[in-house]
């Protein structure tokens, strides 16, 4: 699970031309950031990253959960399994 998430997010880094990292190094550095993890059902859950394992387990903080854009619920802190994340990405500013 974690190896094709790196490789999802290695071959995303790639094509868009950014400063290549290894996935390992980019998750070390948005712990305690702020994220967002897209569900492969779609949906969005944006927070603070609190910490994840090798599975893609995911424990995050102040946590809103948005479907189709909109924000539909807050949580204070939250758990996602990781077979249900598509990515994970930085979020540059809190809404």
């Amino acid at each position: 699970p974690l190896s094709r998430f790196l490789w999802l997010l290695s071959a995303t880094m790639s094509a868009e031309g950014s400063v290549k990292t290894k996935p390992s190094e980019f998750l070390k550095t948005v712990l305690g950031r702020p994220v967002v993890v897209k569900l492969n059902s779609g949906v969005d859950y944006r927070g603070i990253l609190a910490c994840l394992d090798g599975y893609m387990n995911i424990a995050m903080e102040q946590t809103e959960e948005y479907v189709n854009g909109e924000l539909t619920q807050k949580y204070g802190d939250c758990f996602i399994r990781g077979n249900n994340v598509l990515y994970i990405s930085t979020q540059s500013k809190r809404r």
